[in-house]
């Protein structure tokens, strides 16, 4: 089936995407998701060149591959096609590499060891003796001799320190270009909201405004005039740079988030990859307009989700190459009849495309994935490698164990390119549309199969936490897929928590679909973390001088075609589902109440439940809060309102509560101890559950419970993989369904129940989580149980790691050294010089012994 979008010029309207549309034979129905339905398949490479990500795609890169360093953005092809620059911007060490284009080899790597650092911008001088790399929070950009293959660099560029308006910033230089006489670079200024445009041979700068967050660049064919993209601003900027100054000379509106752009051949075009709205921007630059829109929509009405980010043109400019870094593919769009001919699978989260010769370069950002975390914190070397090895020693975490890739593979033929094409059909599941996917077995009749049809529960209380895999929490449950060697915390921290996830359902198969909590959060709330998020975090992460790409209201972040229209409250309101917000996406104004950014979210907010503070307590009766402007315990807090609800029977239809003292401030003296906090995240959980489970709204909740990210620690079957619950008089069933769920699939969950659309295109292809309930309810009440352990116990300067913990930024969630954090809280449990042990490999099931570590886990 094909469909037609209108566009805005006054041509015949482009047929849209067709990867439904090319007649293949029957395509399967959701491969990832059908067979994820039916067997324990886990997230991560599966050892024969192919991977199940977190999101739930398959992914089958073709063609030669090439290992390549943490989170590569960007590449530039050398004038003469014989090399090119890849840039890794992730969060562990980031390198500019040289690559041969007839081998696919790496031929050099140059490192970058925080904070000094770079970021997407590259390209080469017209004549290839020189290349030019942002230098990102340095402030500066990087420059590099060309002698054949080889890069020496030079002196580095300063920019300016002040923006436009005269405020001191840090430009964070972000897309680069050269003009075509080699004299002058054209510069994105990412945080100043600026451009700047440098003498090559003197290193003066003169900087003018743009619109919010640019991020690419591209110049005209006579070098005259730049074009810059705005990520926050859904605009491209038309700058004048033939004088002394850049004039900027009209801005014109695209699609929402616009990554990079490609001009063609012969100027008159510009192509635009719009991020959210997952179409491309022609805009004609003669009369500087947009003259048409190409749909990157995978099927028929479907939500957002293929984040375009890289492009490139074919030779003849007949085609063009776009890396949609969501679907993992290459749409190859035919410019001629304005649509897509087909689909190029790749690895995980491409992020740019070069065309050399008759052949095709593809970077994926994050490759196969990450499967187990082979090597915890060992106290035995970790000091030696730290100094020797450190990127051996990180490769434990999340955040930075994921290498990218190239794919290399010749310009596909029309019959190479209708395989390309059924397999990412067959990868993503697009065949199935916008239709709610099975889950392998019987249904139940309490999730709907449409969003809207009639279920027996009204209610929907969403908890998210902070950072804990399965393994540390459940890997000693005596059920499931757990290693108990890897758990931390057992019954006497963690007592309700362990109850619950035996007493209702085990999924001890459920992931994050982030790495960490500033995609994290995205997710939770908004099913998607946009290209801006994905390339911003590492540096924010690794003290790279980035701002927090999450929670702040940015326009930029919000990952949905309307950032006004992202988050799944917005979706609520839309529909009149009242809702009531604890803690999320909140900050403390001047009188410390607690401020969301987002209005319709700050209408249903108590002001009074605090945010991510680890000074204050989740819970009564446990630390002592170590801020005077704590307020209530949070549970106390939530509990108040409940109560209120269910005196005046007008409990909200759905609640966001946020409970993050799981996170831990690990070994820092005079914070509690890693047992205390996670106990009193344990005890509020507990006391949450048993206040509903004990009012007349049981009947009809379900409580659903997950983190926000795994990448806390060690996990034997993958390091995305996470805790959840599903609490209900619909789930106390004590099974253990291994069915393969994410955050998205708990959103889709909950979306069912309340009677709303998918958010993008990742939640709408989630499997529910069907095969946690049942048709037979058991209203039973649960009665929390006080954790044993020591709620008051707090670090001294004599705890495992103290010193590194005193130094760690606790002020918002992950603004610390993960690495230091999770082994200081592993010896905080296990004793100092306790060797952290090394998990079992991906998808081997793992039957826990009798008495796993001690009668109750390893706290027991």
């Amino acid at each position: 089936m094909r469909f037609i979008r209108k566009t805005q010029s006054g041509r015949r309207p482009p047929r849209a995407r067709t990867t439904a549309a090319i007649a293949l034979g029957t395509v399967a129905v959701g491969t990832a998701v059908a067979v994820a339905a039916t067997q324990a398949v886990h997230a991560g490479p599966a050892g024969d060149g192919t991977a199940v990500t977190p999101v739930g795609f398959r992914v089958t890169p073709p063609g030669q591959q090439t290992t390549l360093g943490d989170l590569p953005l960007s590449s530039a092809a050398s004038p003469d096609g014989k090399s090119m620059l890849v840039v890794n911007a992730g969060d562990g060490d980031q390198s500019l590499q040289m690559i041969d284009t007839a081998s696919g080899k790496v031929i050099q790597t140059i490192t970058y060891k925080a904070p000094q650092a770079i970021f997407a911008g590259v390209t080469f001088s017209p004549d290839g003796q020189r290349a030019y790399v942002s230098g990102g929070g340095n402030n500066v950009i990087r420059t590099y001799s060309v002698s054949g293959q080889h890069l020496t660099e030079t002196a580095t560029i300063a920019l300016p320190t002040k923006n436009p308006s005269g405020a001191s910033v840090n430009m964070y230089p972000a897309g680069l270009a050269v003009t075509p006489d080699g004299k002058r670079l054209v510069v994105a200024d990412q945080l100043a909201d600026a451009a700047t445009v440098v003498d090559l041979a003197t290193g003066a700068t003169s900087t003018t405004g743009v619109g919010h967050a640019p991020y690419g660049v591209v110049l005209s064919k006579d070098g005259g005039t730049a074009y810059v993209t705005n990520q926050g601003a859904n605009t491209v900027s038309v700058l004048d740079i033939a004088g002394a100054a850049p004039v900027v000379r009209t801005t014109i509106g695209v699609g929402t988030h616009p990554n990079n752009a490609v001009p063609s051949a012969d100027g008159k075009r510009l192509y635009v990859a719009d991020g959210d709205s997952d179409q491309v921007s022609v805009l004609d630059t003669v009369a500087n307009r947009v003259s048409q829109t190409i749909s990157l929509a995978p099927y028929q009405n479907a939500p957002v989700g293929a984040n375009p980010d890289g492009l490139a043109l074919s030779p003849g400019q007949h085609t063009l190459y776009v890396a949609n870094s969501g679907d993992n593919d290459i749409a190859v769009v035919d410019l001629d009849r304005a649509e897509v001919r087909g689909l190029i699978p790749t690895a995980w989260y491409p992020t740019s495309v070069q065309v050399v010769g008759k052949r095709l370069r593809m970077v994926n950002a994050k490759g196969l994935g990450a499967g187990p975390n082979p090597n915890g914190p060992n106290p035995y070397t970790d000091d030696q490698r730290r100094k020797t090895d450190p990127e051996g020693f990180n490769a434990q975490y999340v955040g930075s164990m994921i290498k990218g890739s190239l794919s290399t593979i010749d310009v596909p033929d029309a019959g190479t390119l209708a395989n390309y094409t059924r397999q990412v059909n067959d990868n993503d599941g697009f065949a199935q549309g916008a239709g709610v996917r099975g889950t392998g077995g019987p249904g139940t009749a309490i999730i709907p199969r449409h969003a809207g049809d009639p279920t027996p529960i009204k209610h929907v209380i969403y908890v998210v936490k902070e950072n804990r895999t399965y393994d540390q929490e459940f890997g000693s449950l005596g059920k499931g897929n757990g290693d108990p060697s890897l758990n931390l915390f057992g019954d006497g921290t963690a007592p309700n928590l362990r109850a619950l996830e035996r007493q209702y359902a085990d999924l001890d198969n459920f992931y994050a679909n982030a790495e960490v909590s500033a995609q994290g959060w995205n997710w939770a709330v908004a099913s998607n973390s946009n290209p801006y998020t994905e390339q911003t975090w590492v540096a924010n992460y690794s003290g790279r001088n980035h701002p927090y790409p999450s929670e702040n209201g940015d326009p930029a972040i919000a990952p949905n075609r309307d950032p006004a229209d992202a988050y799944i409250w917005d979706r609520l309101a839309d529909a009149h589902v009242s809702f009531r917000n604890y803690g999320y996406y909140v900050s403390p104004n001047s009188t410390n109440q607690e401020i969301a950014s987002d209005p319709r979210l700050n209408a249903n907010t108590d002001h009074a439940y605090r945010g991510f503070d680890l000074n204050c307590p989740d819970s009564a009766n446990s630390f002592k809060p170590l801020s005077a402007s704590c307020g209530s315990p949070r549970i106390d807090e939530w509990q108040k309102e409940f109560g209120g609800y269910v005196t005046n029977h007008n409990l909200p239809t759905m609640e966001f509560v946020r409970l993050p003292n799981d996170h831990t401030s690990s070994t820092a003296p005079g914070k509690p101890t890693p047992k205390a906090y996670v106990g009193d995240n344990d005890w509020a959980t507990g006391q949450l559950v048993d206040a509903v489970s004990h009012s007349p709204y049981w009947k009809d909740t379900a409580i659903f419970v997950t983190e926000d990210d795994a990448q806390a620690g060690p996990d034997h079957v993958d390091a995305h993989r996470t805790t959840s619950e599903v609490i209900s008089p619909y789930t106390r069933t004590g099974k253990v369904d291994s069915t393969f769920y994410n955050t998205a699939s708990m959103l889709r969950t909950m979306e069912l129940i309340l009677g709303i659309k998918p958010l993008t295109q990742f939640d709408a292809f989630a499997t529910p989580m069907v095969g946690a309930f049942t048709n037979k309810p058991d209203f039973t009440p649960y009665t929390a149980v006080k954790p044993t352990t020591d709620l008051t116990a707090v670090n001294t300067a004599n705890s495992p790691m103290a010193a590194q913990s005193a130094q760690q930024d606790l002020s918002q969630a992950d603004r610390i050294n993960e690495y230091e954090f999770n082994q200081a809280t592993w010896e905080s449990v296990k004793g100092a010089n306790s060797p952290m042990p090394l998990p079992l490999s991906n998808g081997v099931p793992f039957v826990p012994p009798a008495n796993p570590t001690g009668p109750n886990g390893s706290d027991g």
